[in-house]
């Protein structure tokens, strides 16, 4: 199919864009890299009258340490994180994460901002975001707000962006030599959407895990923290007996709706086998694959 008849503006900045998006309203779509636009726009699920390109706009570039918080323009292509000798350094669990979205045609045009702002809840940087800590920088063109990556995924595909706002940015706390990180998922194909995806962090010492954020996506309309799991987690060397805990816990924290290719049992199953998978990889990182 062919995408419907559009209008096109290329955006000057960030004001003139909030500008555009205050004149026109639900009619006007942002445009960056265009990865999941462009096809709802080919296959008549999106018919805005306008496209405002904001694929130039220098503030929402650039990958960099910014005091305690590592900054991660929201124009930041997936590539460009993937190959990112700072992310590897300082955040490695986009690093691990950054292979598993979609293909490599895709990620070379594709953004981190317009993966979180869509929000799809089977995507993987929603959940990084989540696991992670992160802090999104919004802006209406003459200021910034800040919302926490566990307050911005509302419902499916609904966040907190207002609707003259633009993510410029994220900012991830850097972590500190006891943290540690895990990402995993699980897929018909390997670049396809994840029936069920897990991203974790925690810090370790002495073998025993603290401070957990564990992270699932494809489980729910939005990426779900497992508190259960943490909680279970927390204080412990993931013994058999707290693994099994943990596991039996997410069937309170986590309800999946079953969709084409699995039921909600399959779903349960399997968050269960990347808990263990990922919880594995944080305390023995030498035998992760």
């Amino acid at each position: 199919m062919k995408a419907p008849a559009f209008s096109y503006l290329r955006a000057e900045s960030l004001s003139h864009t909030s500008a555009l998006l205050r004149e026109h309203g639900d009619s006007a779509r942002l445009l960056a890299g265009g990865q999941t636009l462009l096809a709802t726009l080919n296959m008549r699920l999106s018919k805005p009258q306008l496209l405002i390109d904001i694929s130039s706009l220098v503030e929402l570039r650039g990958i960099g340490l910014r005091g305690e918080y590592l900054r991660i323009g929201a124009l930041a292509r997936h590539v460009d994180i993937e190959c990112s000798e700072v992310v590897a350094k300082h955040l490695p669990l986009l690093t691990q994460a950054a292979p598993h979205v979609a293909h490599a045609a895709i990620r070379n045009r594709g953004t981190i901002g317009g993966s979180i702002a869509f929000a799809d809840p089977a995507a993987e940087w929603p959940a990084c975001a989540l696991a992670a800590d992160a802090e999104l920088i919004l802006s209406d063109g003459q200021r910034e707000r800040r919302v926490m990556a566990g307050d911005f995924f509302i419902d499916l595909y609904e966040t907190d962006l207002r609707p003259h706002e633009v993510l410029v940015a994220l900012e991830f706390p850097l972590p500190g030599p006891a943290r540690r990180f895990a990402f995993s998922e699980l897929a018909r194909r390997h670049g396809d959407y994840a029936i069920v995806g897990i991203a974790v962090a925690a810090d370790v010492t002495a073998g025993v895990l603290s401070d957990l954020r564990i992270a699932f996506f494809g489980m729910g309309n939005t990426p779900m923290r497992a508190l259960g799991a943490e909680t279970c987690l927390a204080g412990t060397a993931a013994d058999p007996s707290a693994m099994y805990t943990a596991i039996e816990s997410l069937d309170e924290d986590m309800r999946p709706d079953a969709d084409l290719h699995s039921s909600a049992a399959a779903k349960r199953h399997m968050a269960g086998v990347l808990l263990q998978r990922a919880v594995r990889a944080i305390l023995n990182p030498e035998a992760a694959p």
